[in-house]
């Protein structure tokens, strides 16, 4: 695993998911309880940018790349490393035995407000409402930004609402929905000692 040092102790919540198709060839290095270090590389920079964000405020280490057919345009690369940051972030999870499940956050940026919301229900939902109004930041499309989010609550299989409240900069809009998310999951992943049951009265979050 590419941040664990050697003779360290066993990582706990962690895994490492591959995705390879015709469109794009992605490696996820994921660990839960981290430090927030991270390594990204999706060839597009805003979205570099905004991974990093999240990786840095949930206290993920992180290492993402992403070969993407950015000659087409940015769509697959976007959805594709939703997609597969979500699925390492449901098996890192496993059986989700003694987690907070729900976590909420705000997060400024300047003018900026956006809330968060996360269930870790194993019921993929998302609804993401970011109000962005610039065709793009930097080479990322504004309307794959929500995607990205949708994306990873898809296969995280999570309930997320993302809003930004207000703000009138796209960019500060953008980062703090990916802040106020980060800090949400954090919060929904965090381990009570105390708890040794799967929070739900089904007795499974399958």
């Amino acid at each position: 695993f590419f941040f664990k040092k050697k003779n360290s102790p066993a990582m706990g919540r962690s895994h490492t998911e591959k995705r390879a198709t015709k469109e794009t060839q992605i490696e996820v290095e994921l660990e839960l309880d981290g430090t927030g270090e991270q390594e990204i590389d999706t060839g597009i920079g805003f979205l570099d940018h905004m991974i990093s964000a999240l990786a840095k405020h949930a206290r993920w280490n992180l290492k993402l790349k992403c070969k993407g057919d950015l000659h087409i345009d940015d769509h697959h690369t976007t959805e594709d490393c939703g997609l597969t940051l979500g699925r390492a972030f449901d098996k890192a999870l496993g059986e989700r035995k003694g987690i907070a499940r729900f976590g909420h956050a705000y997060a400024p940026l300047d003018e900026a407000l956006s809330r968060s919301v996360v269930d870790i229900s194993s019921r993929p939902f998302s609804v993401i409402s970011l109000g962005l109004k610039r065709e793009k930041l930097g080479q990322l499309s504004c309307e794959m930004i929500p995607h990205f989010l949708s994306s990873f609550a898809q296969e995280a299989r999570i309930t997320l609402h993302v809003e930004c409240l207000y703000g009138d900069n796209d960019h500060h809009r953008a980062e703090s929905a990916f802040k106020a998310t980060a800090v949400a999951l954090r919060l929904a992943t965090t381990i009570n000692p105390q708890w040794n049951d799967v929070p739900s009265t089904k007795g499974t979050l399958e």
